[in-house]
């Protein structure tokens, strides 16, 4: 990864019809405005399909699309929709914010429309996705399942279904064979449309930049069709679940409930399931940030059941291990190492030995319990090897992040910049400039931040449900006085 600078923005971000960001003529028109604008990247959050809390990093499938990228105009131009079905059922509120309960009244309806217009089934084409996804199945029937059970997740479904037994199985294939066929019809145009907006982008210069999440949800067709690979007990009921400890700003801890792997049995497959995972990410992008990946060194153990974190343990990851293996079958890979949080010195090892280039967030920078210029997240500090962040979507945006930390910070961040004059409102620019003239091989800056936006913008605040994922960019800030100033900053600093 060269010297050079990105955007982070999400799909569902994009100013699209109908209610959220997806794979149509907006997105398009992002990726030539991203080339105009001189930039390399483009990073994108996790385009799994969403569950409760709406959060692309708790999703139904490692493997699986969000069916509400899919671009309802390519089916008006196919023919299975038409652009009355589209107007009627639109999901749009605000066009500042994704409205998903709107967005499950209304669009599901169209998508099932368009199936039933469809003749998918008669396709070589879809035959042969069906074939070469081998996820697909175990996807698609718990995707059906959930549906005939309303909902709920695995865990409360029949015995028989919960803990897989093949009669059972067998028995719902033939009873949700539509169902079944709906949710494939579903990954195959997700995947057509999504593989088409790639190609463009790389034939404008763009990488694509996905994002891993390390663990899968509990209630995920993951855990369901593999249950072997996870902490659980006989009865598919986890032993422990993942999380943070209580720090500074959780006294509690975090509780993320996600199901823990039993890294002895990954092991013993010669990680072959982690190898699938990475192997399909490296079709869907062309560089692969792996989120918390702290957890491959030593991870945080909970017991199932706790209300808090506080009651966890550390235990041991699989180390290099693991990345040693995937390399030897996948050959060397543009990954990224998000590093951030509680480090200790055998997670920098672990950084080091990867050759990963690891995260730096200019937030945590400016830390009035930290005096010293040793503070890694220093631009001074950089080394080439980083990728370099105002913020990042766990974060505030900058122009925020600089309105609430204290008197004593902010006047740390200005000596920095040298600039004791410039607005509050305006110091953004300053901050973008800082990192974006540091050593780090790539800079990355949230949309928001580019756009001088405050915490009405913000995208997600960890350990809070409600209000996160939803912000979307209007139409006319994709404007050309931005993207001149976006191309200026970035041939002055030589990226």
């Amino acid at each position: 990864m060269k010297r050079s600078a990105g955007i982070l923005l999400s799909i569902s971000s994009l100013p699209s019809r109908y209610g959220i960001g997806c794979f149509d003529e907006s997105a398009y028109r992002f990726v030539d405005w991203l080339a105009a604008a001189g930039q390399t990247y483009w990073q994108i959050l996790p385009l799994g399909p969403t569950s409760y809390g709406d959060s692309p990093y708790q999703s139904f499938s490692t493997f699986a699309g969000n069916p509400y990228f899919i671009s309802l105009d390519e089916f008006v131009k196919e023919g299975l929709l038409t652009e009355e079905d589209c107007k009627s059922a639109d999901a749009e509120v605000s066009p500042r914010r994704v409205d998903y309960r709107k967005l499950y009244q209304n669009r599901w309806p169209l998508l099932k429309m368009a199936y039933g217009n469809s003749r998918i089934a008669e396709e070589e084409e879809f035959a042969a996705f069906c074939e070469e996804n081998e996820w697909l199945s175990d996807y698609a029937l718990f995707m059906a399942l959930k549906d005939q059970y309303k909902g709920a997740a695995w865990s409360e479904w029949d015995e028989a279904l919960r803990l897989r037994r093949e009669d059972a199985l067998e028995q719902a294939r033939q009873a949700l064979a539509d169902e079944i066929g709906f949710y494939k019809f579903l990954q195959y145009h997700f995947y057509r449309q999504w593989e088409k907006l790639k190609a463009y982008a790389n034939e404008k210069g763009i990488q694509i930049i996905g994002d891993i999440p390390i663990y899968v949800a509990l209630d995920s067709a993951d855990t369901w069709a593999s249950p072997q690979l996870f902490q659980l007990d006989e009865n598919n009921v986890p032993k422990a679940v993942a999380g943070c400890p209580p720090d500074g700003f959780a006294a509690d801890g975090q509780l993320w409930g996600n199901p823990l792997y039993d890294w002895e049995k990954h092991k013993a497959t010669g990680y072959q399931w982690w190898i699938s995972r990475l192997a399909h990410c490296f079709k869907l992008y062309d560089v692969v940030r792996i989120d918390h990946f702290r957890g491959f060194d030593a991870y945080y153990s909970i017991p199932y059941g706790d209300e808090n974190a506080r009651n966890g343990h550390w235990e041991k990851g699989p180390g290099m291990e693991l990345f040693r293996k995937a390399e030897k079958v996948l050959g060397r890979k543009d990954v990224i190492a998000e590093d951030l949080g509680f480090m200790t010195d055998t997670v920098r090892q672990l950084v080091k030995d990867s050759g990963f280039p690891n995260m730096k967030v200019l937030e945590f920078a400016f830390d009035s319990r930290d005096t010293g210029s040793r503070n890694d997240y220093l631009p001074h500090n950089y080394d080439e090897n980083c990728i370099a962040y105002t913020g990042t979507h766990d974060n505030q945006t900058i122009t925020s992040w600089f309105e609430t930390i204290t008197e004593e910070e902010q006047a740390m961040a200005r000596a920095y910049l040298c600039d004791h004059h410039t607005p509050d409102q305006e110091l953004y620019k300053g901050f973008i400039a800082l990192i974006m003239r540091s050593k780090a091989n790539v800079c990355i800056i949230p949309m928001q931040d580019w756009l001088g936006l405050n915490d009405d913008s913000r995208m997600n605040k960890p350990s809070t449900v409600g209000t996160n994922w939803k912000w979307r960019m209007k139409p006319e800030e994709m404007s050309r006085a931005l993207c001149e100033e976006i191309r200026q900053n970035t041939q002055i600093y030589g990226r």
